[in-house]
């Protein structure tokens, strides 16, 4: 798989392949076993597809029926795109905010990340650092924000724990969308872990863009607008695959330059076959390759439901029941693991 390794900011066209990957495995699949019963040659073509690219599909699908032993010296680690805790009410659903902060409460991580986070200073029910911080019982918390209007609204990334803070830092983007790392230095017991929280570039389609997408797949788009439309749709896939990988590049060299054991969280926007996956991934482990299970799908959006977001950690950890929580009020799921050391 090319897209792994070769940085949109080359060659910008591999980066489509690596998002489609999930399709063109099911392709395979499909036409080894149509060709296998016919006994024809062509099924090795693409049985031999499969098998150089087995390395790759580990990212999306695990067969793990062992079961780990979780004890109280575990550290749980939970991260979610909280989409703002729906504040402009796109779930349509008053509740949505109290059901979000329900399930982190249920939950209980000892450290959570999440991204898109929202929280005013003036808006009492939407003062979400001391929601948080009263449900968790997590009194340490790093917040940055992207944005800030009127002066007590922020939009921006945090990561709550219930370890001491020693340092905290972010890793800035040259771009005006709400895309950011940081990075938060805790102390478990006697040992300091490094946190990268991060939420790199979205494609940011328009209801317009997503409107599109959904007449391509019930066949109703108007052909005199089709062309316009999906150069549309690529332009904006282009400057996010190319954004991304700048990101990624950034990321990866400061989590070189670290000295600590690292835990790495976060929004990625991309799939296990991309350049951004594995530039940020490098010799760190995934935790769903670790202790998942089944075909993982975080995204719960209208574009294809892929594998996006990620809990990575150092090779001197150990992670254990890595879960994705099966209800979500964002276009996310939250995904959860422990780790030993």
């Amino acid at each position: 798989m090319a897209s792994k390794y070769i940085s949109p900011n080359h060659f910008w066209v591999l980066a489509f392949f690596g998002l489609a990957f999930p399709i063109i495995l099911f392709i395979n699949v499909v036409f080894v076993i149509y060709w296998f019963a016919q006994f024809r040659i062509q099924a090795s073509f693409s049985f031999i597809a499969i098998l150089l690219s087995a390395k790759t599909c580990l990212g999306f699908i695990q067969f793990d029926v062992t079961t780990d032993t979780i004890s109280n010296k575990d550290v749980k680690i939970m991260s979610y795109n909280s989409m703002l805790f729906d504040l402009y009410n796109w779930r349509k659903n008053k509740e949505s905010r109290n059901l979000i902060l329900t399930s982190l409460a249920e939950e209980n991580p000892d450290i959570l990340c999440l991204q898109e986070f929202y929280t005013s200073e003036e808006k009492g029910d939407f003062n979400n650092i001391d929601t948080v911080i009263g449900l968790l019982n997590a009194k340490n918390h790093h917040v940055e924000f992207t944005t800030t209007l009127r002066t007590n609204d922020h939009w921006g990334i945090a990561t709550f724990t219930k370890y001491p803070i020693i340092k905290k830092g972010k890793i800035e983007f040259n771009t005006s969308a709400n895309n950011l790392c940081i990075y938060t230095d805790v102390l478990i017991k006697k040992d300091t872990f490094r946190i990268y929280n991060m939420h790199l570039q979205s494609i940011r389609f328009n209801k317009a863009d997503y409107k599109f997408l959904d007449q391509i797949k019930n066949d109703t788009t108007d052909t005199k607008d089709e062309l316009e439309k999906s150069k549309t749709i690529l332009r904006r896939l282009k400057i996010a695959f190319v954004k991304r990988a700048t990101q990624a590049d950034v990321i990866a060299a400061h989590i070189s330059n670290c000295k600590y054991n690292v835990i790495v969280c976060g929004d990625f926007n991309d799939t296990p076959a991309s350049y951004v996956y594995n530039t940020i991934r490098g010799d760190l482990k995934d935790a769903f390759i670790e202790s998942g299970s089944g075909f993982e799908q975080t995204y719960a959006g209208n574009f294809p439901k892929f594998r996006i977001d990620y809990i990575l950690h150092s090779k001197t950890i150990k992670s254990k029941n890595y879960h994705r929580l099966t209800e979500t009020l964002t276009d996310h799921y939250p995904i959860v693991s422990y780790i030993s050391y």
